[in-house]
């Protein structure tokens, strides 16, 4: 893996200017674009050159994981102006680092650094670092430092080239901070040491990369002050001009302000956490665990505490913003704000879950969110305004949708400590150095190790587990005890092998070396070292990680290797070894090894969901929340559904081709550069042809509905219904009718459903109701009309004759019915047109229709009223 020490501009040449500039100070789009590109980036939106060519308004560049793009957010507008995609990206965590001139990022899963200058619009350079936690990026206006808090090695980078600037500030391994104060210092913490030291930029050279190391241009290391003991577990925040210390293990927060070294004991039952940055003069210490927040005032000492809504430890340090403190609760996705008295006055809920990033900024507070599509604003009067960072849609993608939130865990049983583990002390001259392994925390996490001995004392942090007793005789044998202390208490305690101090020491290993390895292991390998007269009986490795140190092993040999996950996936660590001859003496350590980023195979995709596609035959959808990348990124997924591979780079994809009602099993797998990982299984089925039921039916005398279910096989069905002779029927999926039938008449109804897969069908016999028909002739009111109706004069006519033909042929009747007779009807036929008169509303009609009377025979219609409406078109045709 590349060091601070080995990092070198990969950026085009710089000898020459390379920002090209258009009369008038405007540069086009197209420039933009080109610049952008050389880099692989693309900026999107810029709807005008100015919002292009300056970044001095209220703005900040916010990150999005899910589509690799940044987002330029103005804090006046709350509206992204800028849109920026970075490829290879796609939710790999960024630190995004900037001024109102200069972005600066760096890809914690590939280790590179890339500077785009934004007043220029240049793209100045890319590097590479070692990937993963341990290695730090800090900008101040135009000043950039590269911290690798593992190695202890601080070096000022050239922000137009990325090339070093002189010669680099080293410090001992296992540092931590690495952020400006408003002064323009940059501060780190030593724990080993117990101190804290402030560095100052060296003048960049005219052109870049013109300062190489000796030149005479190199950082300063301009203030050191000690604000612990050796050890402790230190946490840094830089402040408007010094810097505040949380002593974790001694439960103080140190500030350094002008020269000033101020301590504050604080009441912490578990470790506190600062933010990077803190503005103003009230320093916010935030316990997690307890969720409190606790405010020390500028003069020192512990001026209130407040308690932060809800439950669970996965609050992020508050930050203090315009005389009011903000935290975020990342398992909710809420970020609650307290007034300078801590008084909860408002919560600034949001819909997903996950890392949530505050950064005071240009007079406003920016709260982003990297895995979702949102952020918020907050100016200095406290409004908030939310901001679409995908807003005006162009690059990146539809992310998949935020999976729902997991299920608060089970709060742990809480108890003391246990005793540390592997105990062992080593003697060296006139000091010994004692190690152990983690006692466990029993739910309450562990704020410090106690070590006593030879009379002494010494607390350490929790991150250390390692201390070097000094002080003690020669000949003399000493033993010592450790115990680990959390929230409830002192553990019991564990001693050690009894040591003899000795000037007589082994000398050290010459030198380290470490390799990461694919199964999650690390080799660490040194040359046998001199004895000095006695033999060596064994080695023991210490791995260091940013402002940690950690025994992790002893070995006979001249290698070990530490198990697969015994270290964390991802962050960065070197190592250290100890001779340790067979009179128990132990050797100073060895110089520190390489940095490496120990990785092994993906975790399991979480949430697999396998779905039937509807609109589509053979086919279905599968999804799945990322796996855990354990150390390297996630290269690619292996799909594997009903048989069939794919390879896909997104957390979604849609298979086709498995066949129609298909029931089959899905496999995904997570690949990086380890190889594959376990696989998450699933099953789906893919849409098949529908199934229909007929359930009922009725009929009217011109209509009939068919009542049926339909079992769309996973699809969307659409339904209708047929019979020959007649247009089908489109319908609800459930129960359909058809009109427009002929009464009295025999049907065979066919039900279709349809999807993507096919068609399914089912049929139903249903006869149609007979028509009936009311004989009318209503007589008149007087005179020759009021017994019309009722008279039987041979050879005469009255209402309601019906007769065996279409027309008034009295050889031909058939006979005569009363006003109202109620007659089951045929079909109808043509024939003489008879005119009913007043007797049946003057209807008049060339229609006859043939009746149940003696037969079948024939009544003029208009002396018939048909029921439901007296449609004669109902009627067919005889």
């Amino acid at each position: 893996m590349a060091t601070i020490d080995e990092a070198v501009s990969t950026g085009p040449d710089t000898s020459r200017p390379r920002s090209r500039r258009l009369r008038g100070g405007l540069v086009t789009i197209g420039t933009v674009a080109a610049l952008l590109a050389a880099m692989g980036l693309t900026v999107l939106g810029l709807g005008a050159a100015d919002n292009a060519v300056a970044n001095y308004d209220a703005s900040s560049w916010l990150w999005s994981a899910a589509r690799s793009e940044l987002a330029r957010v103005n804090g006046v507008t709350a509206r992204v102006d800028t849109r920026t995609e970075v490829p290879g990206a796609r939710r790999h965590p960024m630190q995004v680092i900037q001024t109102d001139r200069l972005l600066i990022l760096r890809d914690l899963n590939t280790g590179q650094v890339s500077s785009l200058d934004l007043a220029t619009l240049q793209i100045t350079a890319t590097t590479r670092t070692t990937p993963g936690l341990g290695v730090n990026v800090a900008l101040h206006e135009d000043a950039a430092f590269v911290v690798d808090a593992v190695q202890g090695v601080v070096r000022q980078l050239d922000p137009r080239s990325l090339s070093p600037v002189g010669e680099p500030v080293r410090y001992p391994p296992g540092i931590t901070g690495g952020s400006f104060d408003g002064q323009g210092r940059l501060w780190i913490a030593v724990p080993s040491e117990g101190t804290v030291s402030a560095i100052t930029a060296a003048a960049l050279p005219a052109t870049p990369a013109s300062a190489p190391a000796g030149s005479g241009l190199s950082p300063k290391q301009v203030e050191t002050y000690d604000v612990a003991e050796p050890s402790h577990e230190l946490v840094v925040s830089t402040l408007d001009d010094g810097v505040a210390v949380l002593d974790r293990t001694a439960s103080a927060l140190v500030t350094v302000q002008r020269g000033t070294v101020r301590p504050t004991k604080l009441t912490l039952a578990s470790p506190g956490a600062l933010p990077a940055r803190t503005t103003g003069p009230k320093v916010p210490v935030t316990v997690p665990g307890e969720r409190r927040v606790l405010v020390v005032a500028e003069g020192g000492g512990e001026e209130r505490a407040f308690t932060v809504p809800g439950t669970g430890e996965r609050l992020t340090p508050a930050v203090a913003w315009a005389n009011r403190f903000y935290c975020a609760d990342e398992a909710t996705g809420t970020v609650y704000s307290f007034d300078a008295e801590g008084k909860l006055v408002d919560t600034i809920r949001g819909k997903a879950t996950g890392p949530l990033e505050l950064e005071v900024r240009e007079n406003h507070l920016f709260i982003n969110a990297p895995d979702s599509a949102t952020a918020r604003v907050v100016d200095d009067k406290h409004q908030v305004r939310v901001v679409d960072k995908y807003a005006n849609d162009v690059l990146g993608g539809d992310p998949p949708p935020v999976p729902p939130p997991p299920p608060p865990p089970k709060k742990p049983k809480v108890g003391k400590p246990s005793a540390p583990r592997s105990v062992t002390a080593a003697a060296g001259n006139a000091q010994a150095r004692v190690s152990w392994r983690p006692a466990a925390a029993n739910g309450a996490e562990i704020i410090r190790y106690v070590v006593e001995g030879a009379g002494q004392k010494h607390e350490v942090g929790a991150n250390q587990r390692a201390v070097e007793i000094k002080g003690l005789t020669n000949g003399e044998t000493y033993r010592f005890s450790v115990h680990a202390v959390n929230a409830k208490g002192a553990g019991p305690s564990r001693s050690s092998n009894p040591v003899t101090p000795t000037a007589a020491v082994p000398d050290p290993p010459a030198s380290v070396t470490a390799q990461e390895r694919p199964d999650g292991t690390v080799l660490v390998r040194w040359p046998a070292a001199n004895g000095q007269g006695n033999t060596i009986a064994k080695y023991a490795v210490t791995a260091t990680s940013a402002g940690a140190n950690a025994p992790v092993g002893e070995s006979a040999k001249t290698e070990l290797v530490v198990p697969a996950g015994e270290l964390e996936y991802g962050t960065q660590y070197a190592f250290t070894v100890v001779s340790v001859n067979d009179k128990g003496a132990g050797s100073a350590a060895s110089p520190v090894s390489n940095t490496v980023v120990p990785y092994a195979a993906p975790g399991r995709p979480a949430e697999l969901r396998a779905s039937t596609v509807p609109n589509q035959p053979g086919t279905v959808a599968v999804q799945w929340v990322p796996a855990e990348p354990n150390g390297r990124p996630v290269t690619k997924y292996l799909v594997d559904v009903g048989g069939r591979t794919s390879e896909v780079t997104d957390t979604r994809t849609t298979v086709t081709g498995l066949g129609n009602g298909q029931n089959v099993t899905v496999k995904v797998k997570a690949v990086n550069e380890a190889g594959p990982g376990p696989e998450a299984t699933a099953t789906a089925r893919t849409v098949a042809e529908p199934r229909v039921t007929v359930t009922g039916s009725s009929a009217t005398a011109t209509g009939a509905t068919v009542t049926f279910t339909v079992d769309a096989g996973g699809g969307q069905a659409t339904c209708s219904l047929s019979t020959p002779g007649e247009p089908a029927k489109a319908g609800a999926c459930s129960s359909i009718t058809m009109s427009g039938l002929t009464p009295g008449t025999a049907y065979t109804f066919t039900v279709t459903a349809k999807n993507a897969a096919g068609d399914g069908t089912a049929t139903r016999a249903q006869t149609t109701d007979a028509l009936y028909g009311i004989a009318t002739c209503r007589n008149g009111a007087s005179g020759e009309t009021a017994n019309y109706c009722t008279r039987e004069i041979p050879d005469e006519r009255n209402g309601n004759e019906i007769f065996k033909v279409t027309q008034q042929d009295n050889d031909r009747q058939a006979g005569w019915v009363p006003n109202g007779e109620r007659m089951k009807t045929y079909c109808k036929k043509s024939g003489e047109e008879v005119y009913a008169y007043i007797y049946n509303n003057h209807k008049r009609s060339t229609w006859w229709v043939q009746v149940d009377y003696k037969g079948k025979n024939y009544i003029p219609w208009a002396w018939l009223n048909l029921e439901g409406g007296d449609n004669i078109n109902v009627l067919p045709t005889c």
